[in-house]
């Protein structure tokens, strides 16, 4: 009896003594992914790529693109629900807060906005948020190599301007036409000392495509009249809600539209019309004939009402007549001339 006790104590302690390394192993498996979800924040750019599919690139072999430059302003009436709400109210903050926590958290990139006003969007031009900051003396604190901006200090009441960067292109691969936004850029009034004119500070170039699977999930006013005419940024964009005129078009010299017409103000107009209506002629050209095409072929598979009533009228008619001659007594005998014979005397 005492062996046997004996016995079953040397094996609970060994049962117990296996089942501590589990124990230690599972333990040590959700440390690992505590500390892969804590590490990963970057990769939820990803994620959520993958779980908000955006718009198609535009094609590199396009047959006709034009690279038109806009200013937006915050103040139009089409591009007013880029402004508000000036600081957050709960989870909803306009186009600039959105975009600035976005920076300074590290989920977009950022790059600079050179003097000549060309945007470069690669690694080479990338800028620090630090920078940005510091530059343009936004008030952040520091902590742990991470930096934190209230949303009182965030300038988004300052930004009233947007410089937006679209491409409106022909793809031959299924005979569309698309304006395409490629990057913007926020750019700050600020008055100076004395009271004078606000003088523009563009702060960074933000690429349309690092930008476009967080648009979804911020929406946009698109009346002053209706509260309720929400969409989401990124349908406002892709659907070219927004209204600007245009600066600057691609050119070898680089140089923006007043620098080539001057300081008329009424030259400056006219070009700008002058290139809205050339993008506007190669739009209609583009669809005209398929326009017609398509209009013939409504009209046929819907059809002319008017016409086919008065044809299926006719075809009645016709039975009809066929009818009532199948069933009407011949009348030939009766029709038939009469020849009289005389006997003639002789």
């Amino acid at each position: 009896m005492k062996r046997l006790l004996f016995l079953l104590m040397i094996v609970l302690a060994a049962g117990t003594v296996s089942a501590q390394p589990k124990k230690s192993r599972v333990q040590q498996n959700k440390t690992t992914e505590q500390k892969q979800q804590s590490s990963n924040t970057q990769g939820m750019t990803r994620r959520m790529q993958l779980q908000y599919p955006t718009a198609l690139d535009m094609p590199e072999n396009v047959v006709w693109r034009r690279d038109i430059y806009r200013e937006v302003n915050l103040d139009d009436e089409p591009n007013s629900g880029l402004y508000f709400p000036v600081e957050p109210i709960g989870k909803q903050m306009n186009l600039f807060t959105y975009v600035f926590k976005l920076a300074l958290g590290g989920y977009i990139p950022v790059y600079e906005y050179r003097l000549d006003g060309n945007e470069v969007l690669d690694a080479t031009a990338k800028v620090d948020m630090k920078t940005i900051l510091d530059n343009y003396h936004i008030f952040y604190e520091e902590n742990g190599g991470k930096l934190k901006v209230d949303n009182s200090d965030i300038p988004s009441a300052e930004v009233k301007i947007y410089y937006l960067k679209e491409s409106a292109y022909y793809d031959q691969a299924n005979s569309s036409f698309h304006i395409k936004v490629q990057a913007f850029c926020p750019v700050m009034l600020r008055e100076d000392d004395f009271g004078g004119e606000a003088a523009k500070y563009p702060l960074f170039w933000v690429k349309y495509s690092d930008v476009e699977p967080y648009l979804s999930r911020q929406s946009v006013r698109m009346s002053e009249r209706n509260d309720a005419s929400l969409v989401n940024l990124d349908d406002y964009f892709t659907m070219n809600h927004y209204k600007g005129k245009i600066y600057k078009t691609n050119n070898s010299q680089g140089k923006t539209l007043a620098q080539i017409v001057g300081n008329d103000s009424t030259k400056l107009s006219a070009e700008q019309k002058r290139i809205e209506a050339e993008l506007d002629a190669f739009r209609n050209n583009i669809f005209g004939s398929n326009r017609e095409q398509h209009d013939s072929a409504d009209s046929i598979s819907n059809g002319d009402v008017a016409q086919k009533q008065k044809v299926e009228k006719q075809k009645r008619q016709a039975r009809t007549k066929t009818a009532k001659a199948s069933a009407s007594p011949s009348k030939s005998s009766s029709s038939a001339p009469r020849v009289s014979v005389r006997r003639q005397r002789h």
